[in-house]
C-alpha cells in the first residue's frame, strides 16, 4: 500500500517496525499504532470501509468510501481491533494523504521526562498537525544502541538522561518544515527546556536519527532478559508514571533496569524492564508475573491501559479479565457470543 501510494505522490501513514513484513489485514485486526499516530491516528482512523467473512461464512460488503455514515451501528469499528475474533478481513478501503513536500527532524537531549512533555506541548502549540513524530527514549536505551552498534553515531556531543526524536512535516516545502522546526527548538533553548539538539541537514541524516530509534528494541536484547509492558496513560501523566514506576520496580526486584520509551503524543509507553547486571536471564524472566503485576497495578491506579497498541491475544486474556470494567467485559462477551456462537474465530483470544 505504501509503495503504491508513493508512486502516486500520496502517503499511507501507518508506520511500524514490521512494515516490511506485516499485512494490512493484520494491521486492521489489531488496530495497529506505530510512530505516525500523533498526526494520523491508529489504523482505525485510516480505514473507511471493510469486507469481512463472518463466522457463518457470509461476506459482509462494507467497502464504503464515505467519511460520514450514521445509519446504525458502526460494524466496521467492531471488526477493527477485534484480533480476528469476530470475522476475517478480506478487503479494505483506506485513507491516503498528500505526501509531505518536506520533512525535518531533530535529535534532542533533555534532563527529564517532564522537559520532554514541555517540549511536546510547545511543539504541538507552534506546529499543530505539522508535528508528525515525537519519540522519547531513556539514556539506557540510547547508550545500548551506541555501545552495541558502533556504526551508529551519536548525533550529539554528549550523552543525556533523556532523548527525543522530533519530526515536523510540511505539505508546502522542505524549507517550511525546517523553519518550523528551528522555531520550536530556538524557543526551547531559550527557556531551558532542552540541553542540546542536532537538526537533520539532509534526508540521509534524518533517516539516521530514525535508525537509532528503530534499533533500540534490538539493542535491549544485548542487556539480557527483558520483561515488556505495552501500556498507556494520559499524555500529561507520562512523567508522573515514569517517576513513580522506577522505585516501585526497584522495590519489587532490586537491580532491575527500567527501559521506558515510546510515543509521547498518544501516551503510549513501552515500559520494558531489563534484568539486573550479572543475573541469569532465566532467573529474571521467572519473575515476569510479579513484575508485570507491579507495573500494571500502577497503570490501573492512574486510569491507564494495560495494552496500548499490541492487543490482548491469549497472553493478556486473564489480565484483561482482572482489570477491565465488568460491564465492558460483559458487553464484549455478548458481542462475541452473538456473532460467533460456536467460537470458531481465533478461539481462546481476547475474551
Amino acid at each position: 500500500i505504501q509503495g503504491e501510494a508513493d508512486a502516486h505522490d500520496l502517503l499511507f501513514p501507518l508506520s511500524l517496525a514490521a512494515e516490511g513484513s506485516c499485512q494490512i489485514g493484520g494491521n486492521i485486526s489489531t488496530n495497529a499504532g506505530g510512530t505516525g499516530v500523533l498526526a494520523y491516528g491508529n489504523t482505525r482512523e485510516l480505514v473507511l470501509g471493510l469486507e469481512v467473512v463472518t463466522p457463518q461464512g457470509e461476506i459482509w460488503n462494507g467497502l464504503s468510501k464515505l467519511k460520514k455514515d450514521n445509519t446504525g451501528y458502526d460494524l466496521k469499528d467492531l471488526i477493527i481491533g477485534a484480533e480476528g475474533t469476530l470475522g476475517v478481513v478480506t478487503a479494505a478501503v483506506v485513507k491516503l494523504f498528500p505526501k509531505p513536500k518536506g520533512k525535518a527532524a531533530a535529535w534532542i537531549g533533555l534532563a527529564t521526562p517532564q522537559h520532554a512533555l514541555d517540549l511536546f506541548n510547545a511543539a504541538l502549540e507552534k506546529a499543530g498537525r505539522s508535528l508528525t513524530a515525537f519519540e522519547f527514549m531513556p539514556r539506557i536505551g540510547v547508550d545500548a544502541v551506541f555501545d552495541h552498534y558502533p556504526q551508529i553515531r551519536n548525533p550529539l556531543t554528549a550523552r543525556h538522561d533523556w532523548q527525543v526524536l522530533m519530526e515536523i512535516s510540511s505539505t508546502r516545502s522542505q524549507q517550511d518544515a525546517e523553519t518550523e522546526l528551528e522555531a520550536v527548538l530556538g524557543a526551547a533553548f531559550e527557556n531551558g527546556t532542552i540541553e542540546d539538539a542536532a537538526v537533520s541537514v539532509n534526508e540521509s541524516q534524518r533517516l539516521s536519527f530514525w535508525t537509532i530509534r528503530e534499533t533500540m528494541p534490538e539493542s535491549q536484547k544485548r542487556l539480557g532478559g527483558s520483561i515488556k509492558h505495552d501500556i498507556s496513560v494520559a499524555v500529561h501523566r507520562i512523567p508522573e508514571f515514569i517517576e513513580r514506576a522506577a522505585p516501585i520496580v526497584e522495590a519489587a526486584f532490586p537491580g532491575a533496569r527500567p527501559f521506558p520509551f515510546g510515543h509521547m503524543g498518544d501516551g503510549n509507553i513501552h515500559y520494558n524492564v531489563s534484568q539486573p547486571e550479572g543475573m541469569a536471564a532465566e532467573a529474571f524472566l521467572a519473575e515476569r508475573e510479579r513484575i508485570q503485576d507491579t507495573v500494571h497495578a500502577l497503570v490501573i491506579e492512574m486510569d491507564g491501559s494495560i495494552s496500548a497498541e499490541h492487543g490482548i491475544g491469549r497472553l493478556k486474556r486473564d489480565l484483561l479479565a482482572r482489570t477491565k470494567d465488568p460491564v465492558a467485559l460483559d458487553m464484549m462477551r455478548a458481542i462475541k457470543q452473538a456473532l460467533d456462537p460456536n467460537g470458531i474465530m481465533n478461539p481462546g483470544k481476547v475474551v
